[in-house]
């Protein structure tokens, strides 16, 4: 039986007031907060992460760990659920993580950004936990709610989470690009997972003036959280309301050529120098707008030493690539630039 001290109710209340003080967690989401407790949805085995880090830390395990376990609970972070699609089971840590819970902070910021109404129809992609699916259903009613989850065993590992806490939303097991025609149209449509292109079918299955909320990232890197109003042509349009890091939509995951698929041989390229160093270009903010500006662009870190480093850039096409070095801090910085496209002169100019 598992022992611990520590208070639940105090750790909810604790996160409700950090959340309300950080602005995410709104009034009138406030009850279905308190209806929807995130231990509910959280499995005995974590990897709980931290507020900004994408990496999760050690395992933990519920029953060996309790106050571990409750501490990551009722802290604004993520926790990592699942790694590689459920494939690696081991005591560590696994390539890639697959599934969350999420940082409440991005939950309720994304909720708020949704603005249902009460009895409208909603769409998520991506159960996860099940968390979010809980918190539409307390909103908007069970019946109002479809949500939508690639992964079978994590589909019904969510729905048993679900039902026990009294939710029972339509939960299906598919690709969330495919939305869920049977239950369209939706008010409102809510990804819990990031896509560089927007579904064409989550537009279909949007009602004229629903909403559709989503992360969404360039391949260079950086993302965002999006809030889309649909029009009546079927397109949609809207501002982005915040930095993001979720895990991609299963159909959209980067299937990017390895280096050996690029031309140029080393003692080919353009060589050259530039005043720009390549610390400056990796900050949130300066991957999402490159990302933006040069769509087709993506890059790859080779380590070199302590504090050193080589930066590869190469398209999506495999026709260029690019690669400049840092040591220290200087006034020019070497390049060499592969085959048609002068992809360090691209990126530059979209920095710039």
């Amino acid at each position: 039986m598992e022992t611990t001290t520590h208070d639940a109710e105090a750790g909810h209340r604790w996160l409700a007031s950090a959340l309300i003080d950080k602005g995410a967690l709104t009034p009138e989401w406030v009850p279905a907060y308190d209806a929807v407790p995130r231990h509910l949805f959280v499995p005995d085995v974590i990897w709980p992460g931290r507020a900004g880090m994408n990496r999760p830390r050690r395992r933990v395990i519920r029953s060996e760990e309790p106050e571990a376990w409750w501490e990551a609970v009722h802290r604004d972070a993520p926790i990592a659920t699942q790694w590689d699609d459920g494939t690696y089971t081991g005591p560590g840590k696994g390539r890639t993580p697959s599934c969350s819970n999420s940082m409440p902070t991005m939950v309720f910021t994304m909720l708020a950004a949704l603005e249902p109404l009460d009895g409208e129809r909603a769409l998520e992609i991506g159960t996860g936990t099940g968390w979010n699916a809980a918190l539409l259903s307390a909103r908007l009613g069970s019946g109002n709610v479809v949500t939508v989850e690639v992964d079978e065993e994590t589909a019904v590992d969510a729905r048993q989470r679900l039902h026990a806490a009294g939710h029972t939303p339509t939960t299906v097991v598919g690709d969330g690009a495919e939305g869920y025609p049977p239950g369209a149209p939706y008010d409102r449509v809510i990804a819990t997972c990031s896509a560089g292109r927007v579904p064409p079918a989550w537009l279909r299955q949007t009602r004229p003036g629903g909403v559709i909320v989503t992360p969404w990232g360039p391949t260079y890197g950086g993302e965002a959280v999006v809030r889309l109003a649909v029009a009546g042509d079927g397109s949609a349009s809207g501002r982005f309301v915040g930095s993001s890091a979720f895990m991609r939509l299963r159909d959209q995951r980067r299937n990017l050529p390895p280096p050996d698929a690029f031309p140029g041989a080393p003692g080919e390229g353009e060589r050259g120098t530039t005043a720009l160093s390549p610390e400056e270009v990796g900050g949130w903010l300066h991957m999402f707008v490159i990302g933006v500006r040069v769509p087709d662009l993506f890059c790859r870190i080779e380590r070199t030493g302590a504090g050193t480093y080589r930066l590869w850039l190469y398209d999506t096409g495999a026709t260029s690539r690019a690669v400049i070095g840092y040591d220290e801090p200087a006034a020019g910085y070497p390049i060499v630039q592969y085959g048609p496209r002068r992809l360090w002169d691209e990126l530059e100019g979209a920095w710039r």
